[in-house]
């Protein structure tokens, strides 16, 4: 049977380069498999959610309730061995001003994330990889964004696997309100030093790659 690989995408911080702007932006992905062992008790769990009167459309991280988040991540914790998760970490004063544009800098780092994902994976056993990221960031420069997503994915991936690059709402995604957990507990280790989340998932953490770990500071 055909197998294909699903990688599912969110980022964390912000594309603000100020002193209001936060340290750090980060990409996650979460890459993984059919079936989605989660998908089930998630679903079961909004449903229960909505009878007792909660308004839960999606999972997100930031704005859940601790006991929701706690559930989330309990379900998650249940199916780490089906998931590998990935970051990479932009320490935004340690970027370039050439790279600091949203058009420049998220293609960018999402393909040399991509790319580096891809190549600790046997590509060889799927036919297919579908890649999934919520809805762009920036909505007046999404245009220009996604050109430049698909021509630095073209570049940077192998040719010998076909792929596609697919822009979801969250909501219609488990995949996507997985990934965004994932994310913001690794997000929340590096900015706050708080590991309470990221414990529970790091199992199936691969890799957190700082970029500029080693370059100049452009600003304070």
């Amino acid at each position: 049977m055909p197998r294909c690989l699903y990688i599912h995408l969110d980022e964390a911080g912000n594309f603000d380069f100020s002193a209001k702007g936060t340290r750090y932006f980060m990409l996650g992905s979460v890459a993984l498999e059919r079936p989605f062992g989660f998908f089930a008790p998630l679903a079961e769990l909004r449903l229960d959610l909505l009878e007792q009167g909660r308004d839960v459309e999606k999972f997100h991280a930031s704005d859940d309730r601790q006991a929701t988040r706690n559930a989330v991540f309990g379900i998650i914790a249940d199916h780490l061995d089906s998931l590998r998760i990935d970051a990479t970490i932009v320490e935004k004063r340690k970027t370039g001003p050439a790279l600091q544009p949203v058009e420049q800098l998220y293609p960018r780092m999402l393909g040399y994330h991509l790319r580096y994902v891809l190549e600790h994976i046997d590509l060889d056993r799927y036919t297919h990889i579908v890649i999934v990221t919520d809805a762009l960031p920036v909505k007046r420069k999404r245009v220009a964004v996604a050109k430049a997503v698909k021509q630095t994915l073209a570049d940077m991936l192998p040719t010998s696997t076909p792929y596609s690059v697919l822009h979801h709402d969250s909501s219609s995604s488990m995949g996507l309100q997985v990934v965004d957990y994932c994310t913001w507990a690794i997000y929340r280790k590096w900015d706050r030093n708080d590991e309470r989340s990221y414990r529970l998932v790091a199992p199936a953490i691969r890799s957190e790659f700082d970029i500029f770990r080693s370059g100049a500071t452009y600003y304070y």
